[in-house]
């Protein structure tokens, strides 16, 4: 890796001129239900609008019908939403057919580094044997949390890396990286492990390198340039320091840090080198590709992409589509994620043997990397590749509705719309989530408050029933949070005035355990 490219990103990721903007009385669950089986009663039939999940939206024509032995050409299909696309798109930011040769792929079962002697530890000190053997039973233990595990490796006596055997210190270092999503304290448990075992001279894997670049440029919501940069420093370090080569899944972060924080010519740069390489562009990448044209307001890049990661003999699923789905409405064309959204419920719907994907973020993580591989190793087998495919199902799944809702909630207003996805979400038997509930709240607090507005403060306080009810049943992925905080105070103070709003907000105090400053200063937000 020479000096020059190194130096050649970290300038363009800051650099403003790499910046680029793109196209920027209690209820029985009436307005949601999280028992699998849905309700007779629902929140669309409360306002006179009804609609089954077999029909399609109104102003939308019917999806073509599609046979139970879809081929590759019918999910190629499942975006052209316009007749002319295949005419006008551009060529793609990647060679047609990307270089099958030989991969770095980062495995955790398989990677050699030189592992370190821990015979410098205090293990054989009575004083100290008891805290290490309890860490090591922490990490052992699959139940541990994080903040505990971390707790109890900071209890070791120093340097803290030399007191564990190099097994357990990897597998510490793995239940650590494995995460939903990143946060910052996450990061700095993650790194300032990485930074002891710099000190202590340990060898750090390519595993764990890359697992550092990808806390350190994905732990805030929104990624900023400061975070590329500290992305991009953490990668100096491995290359140029430790002598430590990125594979493709380095890199595929790093595209995704440069992506999200609005860097494109940087994630063109990036797949440039990827390239020069040999690097495989994995399923990640592909679907990188599809999210970063969604980000550049480039409709027709979104197709082409789509297209390019069957072609590399890739397996859709509702990973994908969902991907798809957002990117379609970045880029500033909603009916055509609509679109999308029928044909994924029609090929739902006729397809056989397919079941519905798991709910599990770690299912669906591990899934996704057995989908990886079987692309690496069967892309060139249509058969085995179109066997493999029937068998991954297409049909909505909550971050499917996630999505749309928050479209409908936050841009169009159209509570029917809204109502009606629900409805779908309940027919198919899916969990209630958090991310709905602060959807339909930023909703009230956006659309409500005004003259002849559906969004009015008696189905404020229906959806307001409906959350505390979840709350109380401990449902999983509903909890008080930052963001549900403000939506839910913004939408009572917009919808039912000051008086009410403050009621409530004296009951959210009660759910959440924060000190009084914090709360004013959300409040204020």
């Amino acid at each position: 890796m020479e000096n020059y490219f190194i130096d050649a990103l970290v300038k363009a990721s800051s650099c403003k001129h790499h910046t680029q903007l793109a196209a920027s009385k209690p209820i029985s669950t009436s307005w949601f239900s999280w028992h699998p089986k849905p309700r007779r009663r629902s929140f669309q039939k409360s306002i006179d609008h009804p609609r089954a999940f077999h029909r399609l939206s109104s102003n939308r024509s019917p999806s073509p019908p599609v046979r139970p032995d879809a081929t590759r050409e019918d999910y190629k299909r499942m975006l052209d939403y316009y007749e002319s696309f295949h005419t006008q798109c551009e060529p793609s930011i990647l060679p047609q057919h990307p270089p099958k040769l030989p991969q770095r792929e980062i495995e955790a079962s398989n990677l050699s580094i030189e592992e370190h002697d821990s015979g410098e530890g205090d293990g054989s000190n009575p004083q100290f044997a008891s805290v290490i053997d309890h860490t090591i039973r922490m990490v052992n233990d699959e139940s541990s949390t994080h903040e505990a595990i971390y707790e109890s490796y900071c209890a070791l006596p120093s340097p803290q890396p030399l007191q564990l055997p190099p097994d357990i210190l990897r597998l510490l270092l793995h239940r650590l990286s494995v995460v939903e999503r990143k946060t910052e304290a996450g990061m700095v448990r993650y790194l300032s492990i990485l930074d002891d075992m710099k000190t202590a001279k340990i060898p750090i894997s390519l595993y764990e390198w890359s697992s550092g670049i990808a806390f350190a440029g994905r732990c805030f919501a929104r990624v900023s340039a400061a975070d590329v940069e500290s992305a991009l420093r953490i990668w100096k370090e491995m290359e140029q320091e430790a002598g430590v080569q990125g594979s493709n899944v380095t890199f595929n972060i790093l595209f995704d840090v440069a992506t999200k924080a609005g860097k494109f010519v940087l994630a063109e740069m990036i797949l440039q080198e990827m390239q020069a390489r040999k690097l495989r562009i994995n399923r990640y990448a592909r679907v990188g590709l599809i999210y970063y044209h969604g980000l550049r307001g480039d409709g027709n890049g979104i197709r082409k992409a789509y297209r390019d990661l069957i072609d590399d003999g890739h397996i859709v699923d509702t990973v994908v589509l969902n991907c798809a789905i957002a990117s379609l409405i970045r880029a500033g064309e909603p009916s055509a994620a609509e679109h999308v959204y029928e044909r994924m419920k029609s090929m739902h719907a006729r397809l056989t043997g397919a079941k519905l994907p798991s709910l599990d973020w770690k299912g669906s993580r591990e899934l996704g990397r057995l989908l990886d591989r079987a692309a690496r190793d069967f892309g060139r087998d249509k058969e085995k590749i179109q066997q493999l495919q029937n068998q991954q199902s297409l049909a909505p799944n909550v971050r499917t509705y996630i999505i749309l809702v928050g479209y409908h909630t936050s841009r169009t207003g159209e509570l029917q719309r809204v109502a009606q996805l629900l409805d779908e979400l309940q027919f198919l038997g899916l969990p209630l989530h958090g991310s709905l509930f602060r959807q339909i709240f930023r909703g009230f607090a956006l659309h409500g408050g005004e003259r002849y507005t559906s969004w009015t403060g008696a189905r404020l306080e229906s959806v307001w029933g409906s959350f505390q009810r979840a709350l109380d049943q401990d449902v999983s992925g509903v909890f008080v949070g930052k963001w549900i905080v403000i939506w839910v105070f913004r939408a009572f103070a917009k919808c039912c005035g000051d008086e009410r709003s403050l009621e409530i907000w004296e009951t959210l105090k009660s759910r959440w355990n924060l000190d009084e400053a914090e709360f004013e200063r959300i409040r204020r937000e």
